[in-house]
């Protein structure tokens, strides 16, 4: 079981930057993928960035490539998103989340979820 907590989220004017964490309770982090999703109204859920459980490797959406980048501490049990160069288009409640395969991008093959955090942009 695992449980998991974003933070960092608030109002940022375009091109500016946050780091959003994510804290998991649980002896098993260290055993899942973490992702990022994120949501804006009106909008599906969609798939930002994972992260693979030794923190070898990370994959992005092409929208967020080049801009965010995911790392996680195992000893903390915490994952992160830094957000650099944002975009009006990049406000959403982003969400933490966590899945036993590093290749999944889909929202329904991750097993748990934070409760989101709102980022706003600014234009």
């Amino acid at each position: 079981q695992v449980q998991l907590v974003e933070s960092g989220g608030g109002l940022v004017q375009a091109g500016g930057s946050l780091r959003l964490s994510c804290a998991a309770s649980g002896r098993t982090f260290s055993s899942y993928a973490m992702g990022w999703f994120r949501q804006a109204p009106g909008k599906e859920r969609e798939f930002v960035g994972v992260i693979s459980s030794s923190g070898g490797s990370t994959r992005y959406a092409d929208s967020v490539k080049g801009r965010f980048t995911i790392s996680r501490d195992n000893a903390k049990n915490t994952q992160y998103l830094q957000m650099n160069s944002l975009k009006p288009e990049d406000t959403a409640v982003y969400y933490c989340a966590a899945t036993r395969n590093y290749y999944f991008s889909s929202q329904g093959n991750y097993d748990y979820w934070g409760q989101g955090t709102q980022v706003t942009v600014s234009s």
